[in-house]
């Protein structure tokens, strides 16, 4: 008989593309999720994977037991979905900052819906302000997103830096007349507070770069075309910082936050902040 810890471990493995990711996705050790493989493929008494220092393969074995373990992993979230059955039915609506659009809370937000029947999940992607107005008017259930010197009620994910994120090639000794900008359209954080830390500071500024994603406004920061504000966390490979030396005001912090509605179901609420939770300690590791 399989273990059905077993099999999730071996689908986390493939899905995830590699250990690490799937150990995270488990909330396991990079250790724990080895030997669950291993004593997956002594029980098998085959090898279900080839592994080299880059990648992995599912093996012809692999292939086949990794059909049946999906099966018998669905079968299993029937079963105690129907067994345990929740009073909860209709649509949970959850609003989040392109940050957190990422493949691994969404199948989690679908492991989570599994576990209720009669649940779905509809998923809208939209700067902060905007989902926030969305949440108060009852249209989202779940929020999250990041804000800046905020007073607005929520639990707080985490924070981090906000900067000025510019190609790390391009070379500015000094500020030009007007500072070009890529930012999101009204109403965004980064974008207030990046407006009203530059007025303060009296550095003339103008709008090179109106954006609607994240890929856009990096586009703009690493071809050099416009400075804009950033999470640290968001800079990756080509960006850098522009900081006081380069005559720059220091930004906040931004603080990554998760919000519910009054009206949403509190148990269901609940459960879904802790999942989402778990993923962004899991993420910030």
């Amino acid at each position: 008989m399989f273990d059905v810890l077993l099999l999730k471990t071996f689908v986390a493995v493939v899905d995830e593309e590699g250990f690490s990711r799937a150990a995270e996705r488990l909330h396991l050790t990079q250790s724990a999720v080895s030997g669950h493989l291993r004593r997956l493929e002594e029980q098998v008494g085959k090898p279900l994977l080839t592994r080299t220092t880059r990648s992995q393969h599912l093996t012809a074995d692999g292939e086949r037991l990794m059909a049946y373990a999906r099966a018998i992993l669905a079968l299993n979230r029937d079963a105690w979905a129907e067994l345990t059955r929740s009073p909860f039915h209709g649509r949970v609506r959850i609003g989040m900052s392109e940050d957190f659009a990422e493949p691994r809370l969404l199948r989690l937000l679908q492991e989570f819906a599994a576990q209720y029947p009669g649940m779905e999940i509809d998923v809208q992607v939209n700067i902060p302000g905007t989902l926030l107005e969305h949440i108060r008017q009852g249209d989202l259930e779940v929020v999250i997103g990041s804000l800046c010197e905020t007073s607005k009620p929520g639990v707080l994910l985490w924070q981090e830096p906000l900067v000025w994120a510019c190609s790390e090639h391009q070379a500015m000794s000094r500020l030009p007349a007007q500072l070009p900008l890529a930012l999101f359209p009204e109403p965004c954080p980064y974008r207030a507070v990046a407006l009203q830390r530059l007025a303060q500071a009296g550095i003339a500024q103008r709008m090179a770069m109106l954006c609607t994603s994240t890929t856009a406004l990096r586009a703009a920061a690493l071809s050099g075309f416009a400075v804009a504000p950033m999470a640290m966390s968001q800079l990756g490979q080509g960006l850098a910082v522009l900081g006081a030396e380069h005559g720059l005001p220091e930004l906040p912090d931004a603080e990554f936050r998760l919000f519910t509605s009054r009206d949403a179901d509190q148990g269901v609420a609940a459960a879904l902040s802790q999942v989402i939770t778990m993923y962004c300690v899991a993420r910030r590791a």
